[in-house]
């Protein structure tokens, strides 16, 4: 079994929010997700409630212990699928629980502007703030689905090659799913991304950009090196695929 620790107040509603809604996804879902099976109390010892959670076999992902990248991005994209297809009565809505993951990106608009103008001599802010921009003028127009809210590498579980779980749940919510969709420029290239966002609409795709374009930014300059790597790694990716639909409108205007 593992043990599920808050490091701060703001973690605590999560152990609750799991307690309430893991058992009800996990009977819905293929793949195994954290499952927890007793809630602690605070004492003098520690003073938050705590959780203890089933294990789940497997390897945290990184890029050298999984088979085919473009097979485990669409294994992904179909969990996150099948995840968005459960019934949402009663689930929290996005908001201060969950840092505002299924809310619309602009919340997070005064830490990117803050974040360019910092940046402004070491990055192109001009294209960097066109994207962003694009990223928010879109809204997801459907009902709320269910969102995980912290897809990424140490939440993803593999064995022999393949996505074999899914753990930490504690931002989950309802609400706009493209935070969920981060990793596309976070981990996933140019050709695995494609497998990975393969249908899902524009204004999505845009806003998934989005959110991966404001956590690099506020962790360029982080003190940590692999955080720090990855977010160049992420913006590096960005601006690329920027590059490549400039020239596409470019040739397109020029017939």
């Amino acid at each position: 079994m593992t043990v599920r620790l808050p490091s701060g107040e703001e973690y605590v509603p999560q152990v609750e929010k799991e307690m309430k809604w893991l058992p009800v996804l996990a009977g819905r879902l293929s793949l195994p997700i954290s499952s927890p099976v007793a809630q602690g109390k605070a004492d003098g010892l520690y003073p938050f409630p705590w959780s203890v959670n089933k294990y789940i076999p497997g390897e945290t992902l990184h890029k050298n212990n999984i088979l085919d990248i473009n097979q485990f991005a669409a294994a992904l994209a179909d969990f996150l699928k099948e995840l968005q297809s459960i019934d949402t009565k009663g689930a929290p809505l996005a908001g201060e629980h969950n840092f505002f993951r299924g809310a619309h990106l602009s919340v997070y608009n005064e830490q990117v502007m803050t974040a360019l103008q910092k940046l402004s001599d070491i990055l192109p802010t001009y294209k960097i703030r066109r994207i962003w921009e694009n990223a928010v003028s879109t809204k997801w127009e459907k009902p709320p689905v269910w969102l995980h809210g912290d897809i990424a590498p140490g939440n993803l579980l593999v064995e022999d090659g393949r996505l074999c779980g899914i753990i930490d749940f504690g931002i989950m919510g309802i609400g706009d799913p493209a935070c969920d969709y981060a990793m596309a420029w976070t981990f996933f290239d140019g050709q695995s991304r494609k497998y990975f966002l393969q249908g899902l609409d524009a204004g999505t795709v845009d806003r998934a950009r989005g959110w991966a374009l404001w956590k690099a930014l506020i962790t360029y300059r982080s003190s940590q090196t692999s955080v720090a790597e990855n977010a160049k790694y992420t913006i590096n990716e960005i601006i690329s695929e920027n590059k490549e639909s400039l020239q596409k409108e470019s040739r397109l205007e020029l017939r």
